[in-house]
């Protein structure tokens, strides 16, 4: 049960609020970080037991499968528990995850495991946001926002280093035994800080009144917004689980100099996304074009890449720095759907649409680890690029319905 607090009208110390942002920043990063814990091991898992890349991609479809038609769900648990409850379920589940895959044999162990990273990973987005949104002062509630998406970032560029690196010296059993030791420790460091992060408790007279407003289904606006977060995902779903063998394959270059890229991928977005903050307030009456020039410029230097002309160094700094054409649309792209979303509706329009990133994360690698077992390898490139063009679509189409 969470520790009941009180609310001051005046802004909390900046070290308080920092404590806080600090801390939710890094559960976030550990939700991230536990994305890529399977993908990563990819290659190994099609050496040791025999695998195709169809069936591997099962396992990402299956993790976010899960997560996204948990998420709603998790909202409810959230408001009926309070965060810090869910949140260290959460974490047990991602070491758990982690131990089931050090002790896999074959292809059920691995999909078990993703099982429990799927339900794992469902309630971060509602924990997150609920936190911060009571704990953090208004006037810091911006830059709470963007650590968040930050950390998030920095999870997903961390796991290859961490994973590859530990791996070659530990084995990959051994890399998933020290990633479930580090989700116990992120556990405990937020059970040591836990009066920092308590959240109030949703009465059931709430919960029920909330249930009843469903009207925000019914705008055509937030169905763009849903598909525009489901086609822009695909990108980031490809780079995270196929880049590293589309680079050994089509440049033969060493599994580090293919994992490196993709940690730079990530850290080039997250660095994109602090550039994003600035244009998206500079820009803040024209997101939807912000966001459709992101898409296109993305689109266009993923079909550079899947050209061939750039050789193993140029393919591998080009995809990275697609990382940052991509990110810094992002800012824009949340101030986007804010400018659709009615009054009062914000968390359930939020959760809605974000739910859209689940399910692109969930079909992509089914369609894409066909396209990579009948070796259409520079193929992919392309047809990514396709995607984030219909993006940019459904981004200018959420536009035409924003008043200027």
């Amino acid at each position: 049960m969470s520790t009941p607090f009180t609310f001051s009208s005046s802004p909390a110390p900046f070290k308080q609020d920092a404590q806080v942002i600090g801390l939710v920043g890094m559960a976030h990063a550990s939700s991230h970080f536990s994305h890529l814990l399977l993908p990563l091991v990819f290659p190994l898992f099609v050496k040791e037991f025999g695998l195709s890349y169809g069936e591997l991609a099962f396992l990402t479809t299956i993790f976010f499968a899960l997560s996204g038609s948990i998420q709603a769900l998790s909202g409810w648990a959230v408001d009926r528990w309070g965060a810090l409850t869910v949140m260290y379920a959460s974490l047990s589940l991602f070491a758990g995850a982690c131990v089931v895959a050090s002790m896999s044999e074959g292809y059920l162990g691995l999909l078990a495991a993703a099982v429990f990273f799927g339900l794992g990973n469902a309630p971060f987005h509602p924990i997150d946001f609920t936190i911060l949104n009571q704990r953090v002062s208004q006037a810091r509630l911006g830059h709470a926002f963007s650590v968040h998406g930050l950390t998030g970032n920095l999870g997903w560029a961390v796991a290859p280093l961490f994973m590859v690196g530990l791996g070659g010296v530990i084995g990959w059993r051994g890399a998933y035994l020290a990633s479930a030791v580090l989700f116990v420790f992120i556990a405990l460091c937020l059970f040591v800080n836990r009066h920092k992060l308590s959240t109030q408790i949703m009465a059931k007279t709430e919960r029920v009144q909330a249930s009843q407003h469903f009207s925000y289904l019914k705008l055509p606006v937030i169905w763009f917004c849903f598909g525009f977060f489901l086609l822009s995902t695909v990108i980031l779903s490809v780079v995270q689980n196929f880049s590293v063998p589309l680079l050994q394959t089509l440049h033969h270059v060493s599994l580090e100099a293919a994992t490196l890229t993709l940690s730079a991928y990530m850290v080039c977005a997250g660095v994109g996304i602090v550039v994003g903050g600035f244009v998206a307030s500079q820009a803040a009456a024209y997101t939807d074009r912000v966001v459709a020039t992101c898409m296109v410029v993305g689109a266009a230097m993923l079909m550079w890449c899947g050209s061939g002309w750039l050789g193993a160094e140029g393919t591998m700094v080009v995809l990275a720095l697609t990382g940052f054409a991509i990110g810094i649309g992002s800012p824009s792209r949340d101030l986007m759907v804010k400018q659709v979303t009615p009054k009062g509706a914000t968390g359930r329009v939020y959760g809605l649409v974000y739910s859209g990133f689940d399910v692109g994360f969930a079909l992509a690698p089914l369609a894409f680890g066909v396209l990579m077992d009948k070796a259409w390898y520079s193929e992919i490139f392309f047809v990514v690029a396709m995607v984030l063009l219909c993006a940019m679509g459904a981004a200018l189409a959420v536009g035409h319905r924003i008043s200027r």
